[in-house]
Parts: structure tokens; C-alpha cells; sequence
């Protein structure tokens, strides 16, 4: 007989509770599905921290170089792999694992999620590492999760973090994001180490805004740098990029000491001030005069604000969120508009009150 609740309910039975808790409090193989720069960063902590790691890559030179040359080649090839680290590209390896990181780009998280279901065990956590916001829906990538693996326990994993830097163990905060305390202290407890330092919070929306919008605004901060416009002009666009951040943010349901936080201000910061970031980069290509295709072309890895851009302007809109920075970025990646006719349309917009 089924044990009951005073609401008539069934009660899970001893073996089930005891399969929830070991989900939370055990994990001990974590799977990561991407192995870009950054997905392989995540590698190399996430085995310091003492976890057997199984990282996914698509492409099947990249899964040789790290089983047997112990180094990724093709995107993060300064960083020496611990041989414990094995690399695969069966989604059937990655079914075995405790908890999984999804490192892939966030246009390509979709189809990756979807290919992954048939393989994916109840309970196992999905840890969202992708930042950016879908193309043609304008859905975050825990919604875009949530269609795909609804089997799945949620979790976002964002922050200032330039892979190079996680990979030779320099310190490195972020925000891990879980809606479920046990759950979030659990991951934590598996992957935080003294120098890659997790910090909780509840906001899975605040979280993912920021790592998306920020990268819009990384490309803005390079064509004010390619263009040599100055520190000012960089520092105001910071801001005011963060303002628009945050109103988009709560718009969405998110909070704004989220946004302030190592996921939104902390990432914006650290993006838009160094050309390790691809967005960045890309933005002072553009500065500078380079066109987007050629740019594009020279290069292996993906900068997120460029697919993104449209799809924060288009999501802004449809909630009525003003978002004049983002907007001008889109304008030049795919509106063909001119990048010193779309500074001086900025420049010569009224004066405000100044409002987050």
C-alpha cells in the first residue's frame, strides 16, 4: 500500500526520495555539451574541483585533440588538458553524467537539446551556460530548455569569465542561479574551488538577461574603441548599456540586484573593457572600418551579440523597453546602417532625467 498524505496525496516512496537526494547531493561526473573556449575552461575547472568530466564536441578533430594530444587545437589551444578529461561525441556518454553543463552556442541550443532528450535521464540538472537570447522567438535559453528537456532541473551558470583565464585556474567569481536552494548548493559543492567561486542566487531570468545583453553591448564598447572615441565615451556607454540591461531585465520578471551583480554589471564590465572578448574585438574591427563578413570569416569561434542583437531588439520592442544602444548595434550588423551615421543619431537624442 502506497503511503498517503493528510491531502490524500501519494507520498514518494523511500527509494525515490533517497534517487532525489543522491541527484542533488552527489555529483560526481558532469557532463559539458560544447567544447568551445569556453566549454573547455569549464573542463579544466570543473575537474579541479575533483569531478570526472566528459566534455561533448561536435567536431570530431577536436574530440582527437583532446583525447589524445590532451589539448583543444582548435579553440583554446594554450590550455594543457588533464588526460583525466575525456572527450566525446556521443550524446549517450554525456547521458551518464550527474549534471550537465550546456556550453553550445544559444542559436544552436535548440537543436543540440532537442538531439540530447532521447539520451537524457530524469533528475540529471541542466546547468545553462550559453548566454544569449533565441533568434525568431526571442526566448531565454531556460525556456528554450524547458521545450526541449522538460525532464530537467534548471539551473544558469553566468558571470565575468574570459575562458583563457579560468583555464590556467587565475580567480574567477560567477553566479550560479538555481530556483532549488538544495540543488544550487549541491552544484556548487561540485564544481566551486578557491579560485573559480560560484555565488548563489534564485534569479534564473536576471541571470540570463544580463550574460545576453552584454555581449550586444560588448560589440557597441569595441566600435567606440575601434573608433577611438575615448574612455568617456566607453565608461557612459557602460552605463547607460546597463540601464538598458536592467529595464529589459525587469520587464522580463528579473531583479535588478541580479543585474547588478556579477551576472549583469560584472560581465558587462569585464567584457566591455578588453579585446580578449569576441564581442568586443568584433565591435573595434567595426570601429575601425572592417566589414562584418570579412571579420566573421577570419574566425573559428562565435561572438553571441551578433546573433543576439536582433533578438534583444526585437524582444525589447514587443515589451516596449526603450533600448537605444542595443538598437544601434543591430542597425549596423544587419540593417547595413553606417557606423558614424548611427553614433551621431545616438549623440543628438534629447536630453533625460538619468534613470536605471
Amino acid at each position: 500500500m502506497n503511503n498517503v498524505t493528510p491531502a490524500g496525496l501519494a507520498s514518494p516512496c523511500r527509494a525515490d526520495q533517497d534517487k532525489l537526494m543522491n541527484t542533488k547531493s552527489e555529483i560526481n561526473r558532469i557532463g559539458i555539451v560544447g567544447a568551445g573556449a569556453w566549454g573547455t575552461a569549464l573542463a579544466v575547472a570543473t575537474q579541479a574541483a575533483g569531478r570526472d568530466v566528459v566534455l561533448w564536441a561536435r567536431e570530431s578533430t577536436v574530440v582527437s585533440a583532446i583525447n589524445e594530444q590532451h589539448r583543444n587545437t582548435m579553440f583554446l589551444p594554450d590550455a594543457e588538458l588533464d588526460p583525466a578529461i575525456q572527450a566525446t561525441s556521443d550524446y549517450a556518454d554525456i547521458a551518464a553524467c550527474d549534471a550537465v553543463l550546456l556550453v553550445a552556442p544559444a542559436q544552436f541550443l535548440r537543436s543540440i537539446c532537442t538531439d540530447l532528450s532521447a539520451h537524457w535521464r530524469e533528475g540529471v540538472s541542466a546547468v545553462v551556460c550559453a548566454k544569449g537570447i533565441e533568434q525568431g522567438t526571442g526566448a531565454l535559453m531556460t525556456t528554450v530548455v524547458k521545450e526541449a528537456l522538460p525532464q530537467a532541473p534548471l539551473a544558469v551558470l553566468s558571470g565575468p569569465t574570459f575562458a583563457a583565464e579560468v583555464a590556467k585556474g587565475l580567480p574567477t567569481a560567477i553566479t550560479l542561479a538555481c530556483e532549488d536552494p538544495d540543488l544550487g548548493q549541491a552544484l556548487i559543492k561540485a564544481i566551486g574551488t578557491t579560485t573559480f567561486r560560484p555565488y548563489l542566487a534564485d534569479d534564473l531570468i536576471g541571470a540570463e538577461v544580463g550574460g545576453a545583453v552584454k555581449n550586444v553591448l560588448a560589440i557597441a564598447c569595441g566600435i567606440v574603441t575601434g573608433r577611438q572615441l575615448g574612455s568617456n565615451a566607453r565608461a557612459a556607454l557602460i552605463n547607460r548599456g546597463l540601464a538598458e540591461m536592467m529595464r529589459l531585465g525587469r520587464a522580463l520578471g528579473g531583479k535588478s540586484e541580479t543585474m547588478m551583480g556579477l551576472s549583469g554589471m560584472g560581465d558587462l564590465v569585464l567584457t566591455c573593457s578588453s579585446e580578449q572578448s569576441r564581442n568586443m574585438s568584433l565591435g573595434a574591427a567595426l570601429g575601425r572600418g572592417e566589414r562584418l563578413n570579412d571579420i566573421l570569416g577570419e574566425r573559428n569561434s562565435v561572438a553571441e551579440g551578433v546573433a543576439s542583437a536582433p533578438a534583444v531588439t526585437d524582444l525589447a520592442a514587443s515589451l516596449n523597453v526603450d533600448m537605444p544602444i542595443c538598437s544601434a548595434v543591430n542597425a549596423i550588423l544587419h540593417q547595413d546602417q553606417g557606423v558614424e551615421d548611427i553614433i551621431n543619431g545616438l549623440m543628438a537624442r534629447p536630453f533625460r532625467p538619468e534613470k536605471p
